[in-house]
């Protein structure tokens, strides 16, 4: 009986010193460029493959906690708070984060890039469908909304003043959530809105808006990523590699299946699978990056050089709030080379027969593609005309598209062909573009016509 007391004390000594460990995520689900570094890892349980369960973590239970936020300002502010230990978001939003944590005495470390654009696109200026402005230096005058404090909103500051505009006196600029500026955009109650990743692009979807100005028209870099508390990742640094890891894993998965992946999204957070694939398929609007790239570095030290624009001084510095060390280590624990990563700009590559010819795709300029309702795959396209043609005999044997896409001849970036300017050239061919003006000028140059989508599908019929 002695014995057994014994045995029954220890064990309970045993379990009273056995340590549970908070890691407290939060997410921007419904900012899909933040997918791999929290959506995906929660839903696949992704984490809790790679915690470590040895040494000093040995017996160890890891109290899991996820929450999701609309924007980076309110998952900065509870991070500070010490309510959560990780947290995704975009670069100016999380240059506020770093200015935050010093001013409350601390320090947050930028760890990964998740997903971005060294030539800026993913933020974006939409009107309502119906307006006739075509591009951003007609707002002067008008308001714009856009949610203060978010990437978009440093975007907005900086492409206005490059319009030779004072982003303080010429616009009218107020604030306003994505879910708010959706219903405001059908009811022609705001005259444009600027907002991240996926909204522009989620608002041209349904119908409700016309992009007029994307990011990489500013040609500044913009990417979404990962933060720490300082503290936290000092304390466990082996669990800041391991979401790292995880985060990796996830982003190989929606490389290899990014239409199942997709899916999972839209079912998550109701954005459209075709959304998010114009940004996570092959020659995406961004591309997915965990590397510390001197573009997304820079992109870093311009955000905290606009929070100034907004009066907001911090001693903050870009060199130091960066730390690459743990996405090197968790890039070694998962037999990755990070030096060959960082020098690679290429995106996600297409690597696909044209469904009309079968042959191999190797000229990506003029590319499309179709995303049938009820087919698991796209339907690739060597040409938009190809492309066009082939959805004219689809649609009248009554099947439906939910995503068309083709890609700007000038930014080299991918659209969703409904809202996109085209011409046909003298041969028939036709070329896409996000910018009225810049299908207009190359028309002239051409020889050719400017076309909306309707009359372009009808040129690619006549064909």
């Amino acid at each position: 009986m002695k014995k057994l007391a014994l045995l029954a004390l220890s064990l309970v000594l045993a379990s009273a010193h056995a340590e549970t460990i908070r890691v407290a995520i939060g997410t921007q689900d419904t900012t899909i460029n933040c997918a791999t570094g929290g959506l995906l890892i929660r839903e696949l349980h992704l984490l809790e493959k790679y915690l470590p369960k040895e040494g000093k973590y040995k017996g160890v239970t890891y109290d899991i906690q996820w929450k999701n936020f609309t924007s980076g300002a309110p998952l900065t502010n509870e991070m500070v708070a010490d309510k959560l230990d990780i947290g995704s978001m975009a670069d100016f939003p999380g240059a506020n984060n770093g200015a935050a944590f010093l001013k409350a005495g601390k320090q947050s470390l930028f760890i990964t890039v998740l997903s971005g654009s060294t030539l800026g696109s993913g933020n974006g200026v939409v009107v309502p469908k119906a307006s006739s402005i075509t591009s951003l230096s007609e707002l002067k005058g008008r308001t714009i909304s856009v949610p203060f404090a978010s990437t978009a909103h440093g975007m907005l500051l900086r492409a206005v003043a490059a319009q030779g505009l004072d982003p303080q006196k010429d616009v009218n600029i107020i604030t306003q959530a994505p879910e708010v500026a959706g219903p405001a955009l059908q009811a022609n109650k705001i005259e444009a809105h600027a907002d991240f990743v996926p909204f522009s692009e989620l608002f041209e979807h349904r119908g409700i808006a016309r992009k007029i100005y994307d990011g990489a028209q500013a040609n500044v870099p913009t990417y979404h990523g990962s933060l720490v508390a300082g503290e936290y990742a000092k304390k466990y640094p082996e669990i800041v590699v391991a979401f790292l890891r995880a985060a990796l894993e996830a982003d190989k998965l929606i490389a290899a299946e990014p239409e199942k992946y997709s899916e999972l999204i839209e079912k998550v957070t109701g954005i459209e699978a075709a959304v998010t694939y114009l940004y996570h398929g092959p020659l995406g609007l961004q591309t997915r990056d965990n590397t510390w790239k001197p573009e997304y570095r820079r992109a870093l030290a311009t955000s905290i050089e606009t929070l100034k624009l907004m009066g907001r001084e911090s001693t903050l510095k870009a060199e130091t709030f960066v730390d690459d060390s743990y996405i090197r280590a968790a890039f070694k624990a998962s037999g990755l080379d990070y030096e060959a990563r960082l020098k690679n700009y290429d995106k996600l590559p297409l690597k696909a027969n044209d469904a009309l010819t079968g042959k191999p795709i190797t000229d990506f300029q003029r590319v499309a593609g179709i995303w049938l309702v009820g087919e698991p795959k796209m339907r690739h396209y060597a040409s938009i005309e190809g492309a066009f043609a082939d959805l004219r005999k689809l649609e009248g044997e009554g099947k439906k598209a939910r995503g068309i896409y083709v890609h700007d001849l000038v930014h080299r970036i991918k659209l969703l062909a409904p809202n996109s300017h085209f011409v046909v050239d003298a041969k028939g061919q036709l070329s896409a573009f996000l910018q009225k003006d810049a299908a207009d000028a190359y028309a002239a140059a051409v020889k050719g016509k400017a076309l909306d989508f309707a009359a372009a599908q009808a040129a690619a019929k006549a064909r």
